[in-house]
C-alpha cells in the first residue's frame, strides 16, 4: 500500500505526520518505507536520522547540437513544447534547464545534428532508520527540474512494505509526480482561512487524479470550524485531528519524533493508519507506471 502525505501549502505539519506514521508502523513490527519526495527541501532525515548506505546520482538526457551539420531548419524548435531549443538566425540555441528530456528534438532533426548528453540533476539516498527503510531525493542547487528526481525516488518503492511518501507542498507538477499512483492521499491542513483556501486547491488536484483522500487537521483547536464544515460539505473524511500542543512544537524544533517524546500520540497515528486502511479499496498495490 502506498500512502502519500500532501498539503496545499507548506508549514502545515506534513513531515511530522509522515515521519511519525512511519515510526509507529515500524514500532508495531510491520515493514514500512518512508520516501521523502520533497526533493527541493527534504527534511525527514532530521527526525528519523537514518544511516545512509547508498547514494545514486540522478540525471536527465538533454540535447547537444552539432553546428557543422545543423541547417537551422527549426524542426526541433517546433517540436519542443517547453522552448528548451529555439532557432535564431538559422542557429539552434539550447536552454538545458528547460529541457524535459523527451528526445523529440533529436527524432525530428532531418540532418541528425542533435545528440543527447547527460546532465546531473541531483541524488537519491538510501538507508535505514529504526526499522524504517528510508529513501530521499535531493535536487542540486540551481536545478529547477524536480520531477525526474522524484520519479527516481519512487523507483525504489518496495512492493512488500507499506510505503509512505512525503510529497512536496503545493499543487504543482512536483506534487503530482509524488502522489501519482498512490492508494490514498492524506491532506494535512490547519483550520485557518489560508489553510482552507489551499486545502480546496489540493482537493481539486487529488480529485483530478481520481485518488482517494482524507484530511488530517493539525492544530485543530486553533482557528474556526470552516475546514470541518468544508469536509462535511464535500463528503471528505476527517481522519484525525492533532491539537495545538506546545510539546509537539518543542519536539519538532529539536528534531525529535513526536511519538517518541510524547508516547500518547502513538495511538493517534496507529488509529490514523487503521482509518486509512479501512478506506483503501481492494485494488491497493495495482499501480500505474510512475
Amino acid at each position: 500500500m502506498r500512502i502519500a502525505v500532501a498539503s496545499g501549502k507548506g508549514g502545515t505539519g506534513k513531515t511530522t505526520v509522515a515521519t511519525n506514521l512511519a515510526w509507529v508502523v515500524a514500532r508495531a513490527g510491520r515493514s514500512v518505507q518512508l520516501l521523502d519526495c520533497d526533493v527541493e527541501e527534504p527534511n525527514c532525515h532530521i527526525f528519523l536520522k537514518p544511516d545512509i548506505a547508498v547514494v545514486e546520482p540522478v540525471g536527465l538526457s538533454v540535447p547537444q547540437v552539432n553546428p557543422d551539420t545543423c541547417t537551422g531548419c527549426g524542426e526541433c524548435a517546433r517540436m519542443c513544447e517547453y522552448k528548451a531549443i529555439i532557432c535564431v538566425k538559422e542557429q539552434a540555441l539550447l536552454f538545458p534547464e528547460l529541457c524535459h528530456g523527451c528526445g523529440g528534438c533529436a527524432l525530428v532533426c532531418p540532418e541528425e545534428a542533435i545528440t543527447e548528453v547527460p546532465r546531473e540533476l541531483g541524488n537519491v539516498e538510501i538507508g535505514q532508520a529504526d526499522g524504517v527503510a528510508f529513501v530521499r531525493g535531493l535536487l542540486n542547487v540551481k536545478q529547477a527540474m524536480s520531477p525526474p528526481v522524484i520519479r527516481a525516488v519512487k523507483r525504489h518503492i518496495q512492493t512488500d512494505a507499506l510505503a509512505i511518501l512525503d510529497a512536496p507542498p503545493g499543487t504543482s507538477c512536483p506534487v503530482i509526480s509524488a502522489i501519482h499512483g498512490s492508494d490514498y492521499v492524506v491532506l494535512v491542513t490547519e483550520p485557518t482561512p489560508f489553510g482552507l483556501n489551499d486545502l480546496d486547491l489540493a482537493v481539486k488536484m487529488v480529485d483530478a487524479l481520481r485518488l482517494p483522500k482524507g484530511v488530517l487537521i493539525n492544530r485543530s483547536d486553533v482557528g474556526d470550524s470552516r475546514v470541518v464544515d468544508y469536509c462535511h460539505e464535500h463528503d471528505i473524511t476527517v481522519l484525525a485531528e492533532i491539537p495545538n500542543d506546545r510539546r509537539v512544537a518543542e519536539a519538532y524544533s529539536r528534531g525529535h519524533m513526536v511519538c517518541e517524546v510524547i508516547p500518547e500520540y502513538e495511538s493517534l497515528f496507529l488509529d490514523l493508519l487503521t482509518e486509512i486502511t479501512k478506506r483503501v479499496g481492494t485494488n491497493a498495490g495495482e499501480h500505474s507506471p510512475d
